[in-house]
């Protein structure tokens, strides 16, 4: 059966360009350094699969021809992961059925802040409509799929990746403990994340998340979660995706919005 995903979007909180930037990123005409919020379509083992479900969603959904969903899998509730719910509004109405939802419960908590009206005991008519399962750090299955969750932080923020056989995504991280390493051995596909040149609070580095792959030692890791900011304009230190590639040691990429891998 045909695994894929597809990088809905690869950029940072502010997308790429950010507004009002003018920078040598911001400003590339190269549409692989046009990055929505960060997100994947997986398609496993007949399964339709969102992770992350951001502010473009509906852009996106239109984009890849989303139209049908078996699962919303959220890493964690930031609003740039979960900015997009509202929007399934329309898959309720045309599947005729709620969304479901994979998370953990301080996400749920999260969510029930930020849509108080879709948990309402009084729901609104056309309301999004959501029906949420409730994880945590140990393997679930999805009509008899096994996914494994890895447990990453997100500074002081505990997030989760997903491992589906031989393809992990896990974003908006900047440590992965040992134990959970270990749930990583074998891959075809790492997803990293990596926000920028240099040190950051709650997220890999461009050189953290190069280290990191090489020891986790996937046969092809992908860079997603990009700013702006990987370029330094007054140090002149580039930054755009076709820089950014030819920096890359053997079997990392730069991801795109809209690349296509098979797993």
């Amino acid at each position: 059966m045909h695994n894929s995903i597809t990088f809905l979007g690869t950029g940072t909180s502010t997308g790429v360009p950010m507004i009002g930037c003018h920078c040598s990123v911001c400003s590339s005409k190269d549409p692989r350094d046009k990055r929505l919020r960060t997100s994947a379509f997986v398609e496993y083992e007949g399964l339709k699969l969102l992770i992350d479900c951001g502010p473009d969603f509906r852009t996106q959904a239109l984009a890849y021809g989303i139209e049908d969903l078996d699962a919303i899998l959220l890493t964690h509730q930031h609003k740039d992961h979960t900015g997009g719910l509202d929007d399934v509004r329309a898959l309720n109405y045309i599947l005729k059925k709620p969304t479901i939802i994979y998370c953990e419960e301080r996400v749920l908590n999260g969510l029930k802040k930020e849509y108080s009206y879709a948990f309402s005991s009084h729901p609104y008519p056309g309301i999004p409509k959501f029906d949420i399962h409730l994880i945590d750090n140990t393997p679930f299955s999805i009509d008899s799929r096994s996914i494994i969750p890895i447990r990453a932080m997100h500074y002081k923020l505990p997030i989760l990746g997903f491992r589906f056989g031989g393809l992990c995504y896990l974003t908006d991280a900047n440590h992965i403990a040992e134990k959970e390493l270990e749930k990583l051995k074998g891959l075809d596909i790492m997803v990293l994340s990596a926000v920028r040149r240099g040190k950051h609070i709650s997220h890999f580095s461009l050189e953290e998340a190069v280290q990191m792959a090489q020891r986790i030692g996937a046969k092809k890791t992908f860079i997603t979660h990009l700013s702006h900011q990987m370029a330094e304009d007054d140090k002149n230190i580039k930054g755009t995706h076709a820089d950014l590639s030819a920096e890359m040691p053997s079997g990392i990429f730069i991801a795109y919005d809209g690349l296509k891998l098979s797993f």
